[in-house]
């Protein structure tokens, strides 16, 4: 079997590929496009960094394809759904840059604490100029750290060491997992307040993109220190360049960008007091060799054991299994997502059921599918190997159970997130028809039945009085959002019912907004479904 490796890894990597016996290694490191499609044609695998792009026209050119490996975290120069289609599993690398990216973050803050990299350009120009490069210390200051999860942990210790008072703002982080790191958890507002030092470790996602912008600067100390290595777009570099010409931040570091690499008249170039790094978070010999060993052997397992770890793409399951239980993959994911958009509050436990025959087979899968679903708003790059791993960073308990309860479908699954205080929400769903349809049938106790392969769904808890429907058409039609479909449930006459709506598309927030402002609604969700 021919392995294609068309980016540079660790040499090691490369060796235990090449000592695998029935395996041909093919290195073609720097090839062009067409280069790629031509030597893809006949391979069985192909191993990348992020300088090859695995586009769909390259997965087309293939013939015998079985697995893409990433050395690395990162997908994005891999077309998932050209590649799931085709039936190539995706693979990457999930913790081999944990410290590289880790140690180059505490880099960037020391570097904010002690102008080094301006001192040694002066020096270089032949100047002693003491007086223009005061710092200021670590010991002391508080750091806030948004987003826990593995790098974000690692940051903590070091700051720890540094004498550091460590805050942490993670909205799907526990108590429990604070505590254990040594942290105390802020809500945004008071990490942006409080904090002599802010770094940024959660990925970009709608709602993470510019969660810190203009209006967060205004909130922040005078003289604060902001970095980020984790992803472009999670700081406005526009709000970020203006709070370092008006001294509100007295010192940036930024290893990642909107635009990689940022563009020749970019103002960021330009701000001395901005220390910046082509994207290295994963640039250090032991990431490398780390990341490269891994790769040769989850692409090894892959063509020879027919064992699937790290997979972005595909369950491990066996093909009897996959029979079984598949049409119930895609409710699951469906179900872990709409439970984390309905929680507010912090979620400590996911409680799974199943009911009927489902109780009866391997649903390993479908956990794991839920733990997923819950995870893709809120975390990059989950799969079935990393996404228990990431709900335990979390501290977030993940119970499965197998009911033998009666129950009004012959299948059944019922996800339940139990936030603090014992308050719970719970959706459940099943698959109706021929065609294996996903649905919902159950949320929050209320009988429904709505469509969960669709768009968006919007939920209203509103007074059981006449007109409510009519009042929710009209804002809707005002602002041209569709209904496809709705369900209606009440558990006491004249008390509160539950209106469900499914949407052709997301509603605006103005649309929102003056939903909310109806004193007849006592909640307005939006689940995002696509």
């Amino acid at each position: 079997m021919k392995i294609l490796v068309a980016d540079p890894i660790s040499p090691t990597g490369v060796e235990l590929l090449k000592k695998q016996e029935g395996f041909e290694v093919v290195e073609a490191y720097g090839s062009t496009p067409e280069k790629i499609k031509e030597l893809i044609k006949d391979a069985s695998a192909v191993i990348v960094r992020s300088e090859t792009k695995i586009t769909a026209d390259v997965i087309a050119a293939s013939e015998c394809l079985k697995a893409v490996g990433r050395a690395g975290v990162g997908v994005d120069n891999i077309d998932i759904p050209a590649a799931t289609e085709k039936g190539v599993i995706v693979m990457n690398t999930p913790t081999g840059n944990t410290v590289s990216t880790a140690e180059l973050t505490f880099t960037h803050m020391l570097c904010g604490a002690r102008p080094i990299p301006q001192a040694n350009a002066s020096m270089k120009e032949g100047k002693w100029n003491r007086k223009a490069f005061k710092g200021s210390e670590l010991n002391g200051k508080t750091l806030a750290i948004l987003g826990m999860g593995r790098i974000g942990s690692e940051i903590a210790k070091r700051a720890q060491a540094f004498n550091m008072k460590v805050v942490a703002y993670d909205p799907f982080l526990t108590d429990a997992r604070a505590k254990s790191l040594g942290v105390d958890m802020v809500d945004l507002d008071t990490a942006f307040r409080t904090a002599d030092y802010i770094t940024v470790h959660m990925p970009l996602t709608p709602a993470t993109k510019y969660m810190v912008n203009a209006e967060a600067f205004e909130k922040m100390k005078k003289g604060v220190r902001v970095f980020n290595c984790a992803r472009g777009g999670i700081i406005d570099e526009k709000a970020l360049v203006a709070a370092l010409e008006s001294g509100k931040v007295a010192a940036a570091g930024l290893d990642v960008y909107e635009d990689e690499p940022p563009p020749p008249d970019s103002p960021l170039l330009k701000i001395p007091n901005l220390v910046l790094t082509p994207h290295l978070g994963a640039s250090t010999k032991e990431a490398q060799e780390s990341c490269g060993i891994e790769v040769a052997e989850v692409i090894m397992l892959a063509l020879r054991d027919g064992v699937i770890k790290n997979a972005i793409n595909a369950p491990s399951v066996d093909a009897e299994t996959m029979k079984q239980i598949g049409p119930y993959i895609s409710l699951c994911e469906k179900l872990g997502t709409f439970v984390q958009q309905i929680s507010p509050e912090k979620v400590e436990k996911l409680s799974i059921k199943y009911f009927g025959k489902l109780a009866d087979t391997n649903n390993k899968p479908l956990t794991l599918a839920i733990q997923k679903g819950y995870l893709s708003r809120i975390s990059d790059s989950v799969n079935d190997v990393n996404a228990p791993v990431k709900m335990k960073h979390l501290g977030i308990e993940v119970e499965s159970v197998k009911s033998n309860a009666d129950s009004d479908y012959s299948e059944l699954v019922e996800v339940s997130a139990i936030c603090s205080k014992g308050v719970s929400h719970t959706v459940a769903g099943t698959v109706m028809g021929k065609k294996a349809k996903p649905r919902i049938v159950r949320i929050a106790g209320h009988s429904m039945e709505l469509s969960a392969g669709g768009k968006c769904l919007l939920l209203i808890r509103n007074v059981d009085t006449p007109g409510m429907v009519g009042v929710i058409g009209t804002v809707m039609g005002k602002y041209g959002c569709n209904i496809a479909n709705m369900s209606l449930s009440r558990v006491d006459e004249g008390g509160f019912a539950l209106t469900a709506f499914e949407l052709d598309s997301m509603p605006s927030a103005e649309a929102v907004k003056e939903l909310e402002s109806n004193e007849n609604f006592k909640s307005v969700r939006v689940v995002d479904l696509s």
